[in-house]
């Protein structure tokens, strides 16, 4: 068998076996697709060290051009079948059990073999080369199969409608930078002379094209791709393929309160001190501004706790619309909010807080929502308190005095 007809029936019996399983997947699962794709790691890097076909053009390994070439090919069509966060589990599957391999086999060079089997003895100079080499090829193959998703996805939004063209493209980039990045690797380690850039740079161009024709006839006529592509931007496709948008769901569910959206307690008790010394270090004032829904208890009592809740859902709504871009909103407890504003001065606040009340007054205008009114109090740092606690203190004296005149009163100086 020529060395041309050898590539092409490896590369023809692989894709068609793995995009099987992944054809299989809503069946048997796709555990069975991402072990599959990792199960052949160890034998790519090992080919590609030391398993070479001699074609006109230079020097060929399979284990790179046809295996290393059709995984990415492979982790690429899973994302367009499925989502960024599918596919992120076979890129970090790879990731960790290449690293745990490479990690026990280092550990067997502090133990000596067995004697009586000296015949059996390994070689430990190859096993020394291709564990380098493993170590540089899984982090090229985890940075590529993020490059790669990450070139398609901005690929396939400037040319919408269109298939191979995509795939054909983000696929020659990568395969090229990787070719240049692992032949370094290759060289240094192995000694595989130059012949086997070049030679391995065309023999992946061609893989490129080869998986590029069946991974998009494939979609067209097996499995038919998604309408539409990974919603949000590159940054938020980034984001989901390295877990960042996990970090940042955490963050935000410790510091906001899960039902209104607002910054809760918690970070009020932490930042507010924080404002009150960057308002000192500015030269600026900072107001406090207490929003009690009045006789909230009617509404959870009387229309039920679901109405209740959409109640304090457009309250924040409605005071969110109402406040600077600055400005801060916290739910502080049940039915009661704190906002944070720099830089109004004193002759400002009566007005910003009668703004607030009124847009609560409007927000009990929806259904199922029912008429509201709040009562608001509001100090001023540093007029009526150099500290945050004093701060707070007296913003929530001016909230019972407007209680105490009658509710729906928005308070910012001292009543008589």
């Amino acid at each position: 068998m020529s060395g041309f007809l050898l590539l092409m029936a490896q590369a023809v019996i692989y894709f068609a076996v793995m995009t099987l399983v992944l054809r299989a997947r809503r069946s048997i699962g796709i555990g069975v697709f991402v072990c599959a794709l990792g199960v052949m790691h160890f034998l790519e890097t090992y080919l590609a060290a030391v398993f070479f076909i001699e074609l006109p053009f230079g020097l060929i390994s399979p284990g790179s051009t046809v295996m290393f070439s059709g995984k990415l090919a492979m982790i690429l069509l899973l994302y367009i079948i499925e989502d960024s966060e599918t596919v992120r589990e076979p890129i970090y599957g790879l990731l960790i059990g290449n690293a745990l391999m490479i990690a026990l086999v280092l550990l067997l060079r502090f133990y000596e073999p067995a004697a009586g089997l000296s015949h059996l003895g390994p070689d430990l100079v190859l096993i020394d080369h291709v564990g380098v080499l493993m170590i540089w090829g899984t982090t090229l193959l985890f940075l590529d199969s993020l490059a790669i998703i990450l070139v398609y996805e901005l690929l396939a939004r400037r040319w919408r409608g269109r298939v191979f063209l995509p795939i054909l493209v983000s696929l020659t980039l990568v395969l090229t930078l990787d070719q240049l990045a692992f032949f370094s690797g290759l060289h240094l380690v192995a000694g595989t002379p130059n012949s086997a850039l070049f030679g391995g740079w065309i023999a992946k161009m061609g893989a490129a094209l080869t998986f590029a024709l069946m991974a998009t006839a494939y979609l067209r006529w097996v499995e038919r791709m998604p309408a539409g592509g990974e919603p949000g931007g590159t940054a938020k496709l980034l984001g989901k393929l390295t877990y960042r948008h996990r970090y940042e769901e955490l963050l935000s569910a410790s510091v906001t309160d899960p039902l209104t959206g607002a910054l809760n307690r918690r970070q009020l008790d932490s930042s507010g001190p924080a404002h009150i010394a960057q308002a000192a270090a500015e030269g600026r004032t900072l107001a406090l501004v207490l929003v009690d829904l009045d006789n909230f208890k009617q509404v959870n009592d009387g229309f039920g706790h679901q109405t209740g809740d959409a109640a304090l859902r457009v309250t924040v709504t409605a005071l969110r619309a109402s406040i600077r871009p600055s400005d801060e909103i916290f739910r502080y407890g049940g039915d009661e909010f704190v906002i944070l504003a720099h830089g109004l001065i004193p002759e400002d606040l009566p007005a910003y807080a009668e703004r607030l009340r009124a847009a609560v007054a409007r927000s009990g205008q929806q259904d199922p929502v029912p008429p509201l009114t709040a009562s608001i109090g509001a100090a001023l740092y540093p007029r009526d308190a150099l500290h945050f606690e004093g701060l707070f203190a007296k913003a929530d004296q001016r909230l019972y005095e407007a209680k105490a005149h009658g509710r729906d009163r928005a308070a910012a100086t001292d009543l008589d």
